[in-house]
């Protein structure tokens, strides 16, 4: 695995993971951790949003998940939002609907990535999006 870790973008930048499954935290947090990043962890959507509040522009990033339990994914995103208009939110889920998707990215989400994740997709992402930011579509 290192030898395609070593090929990926890297960074140094503060992830906030958002996710109630361990087994996805623990790939996450390590891949990420080996990518250089800094990792939060929320197991749910209202830690999220403490854990966002109470460390103000330190979060580069959000890996919100989108089905989890104590405030879901869409009702996360409107939160932190609340708490930084700019903040940089990515998307996961292994199974939500396109409308509920669709609306996040047309209010300024990063993007949407699919699970399982992939760690060159999840990589490359997160990249992007902390360079380049997220646009609200015209």
């Amino acid at each position: 695995m290192s030898e395609i870790v070593n090929s990926l973008p890297r960074g140094s930048e503060t992830i906030l993971i958002v996710d109630d499954h361990e087994t996805i935290w623990d790939f996450l947090i390590e891949s990420l951790q080996e990518l250089g990043y800094s990792v939060l962890l929320a197991e749910n959507g209202l830690d999220a949003v403490d854990i966002y509040a109470a460390n103000p522009k330190m979060v580069d990033l959000v890996l919100l998940d989108m089905i989890m339990p104590r405030a879901g994914g869409h009702e996360t995103f409107y939160k932190i939002r609340e708490v930084d208009p700019d903040a940089k939110i990515l998307l996961s889920s292994g199974y939500v609907s396109e409308e509920e998707v669709d609306d996040l990215l047309h209010q300024g989400a990063c993007g949407f990535l699919a699970k399982p994740h992939r760690l060159p997709v999840v990589a490359r992402a997160i990249r992007d999006a902390i360079d380049h930011g997220c646009l609200v579509p015209a």
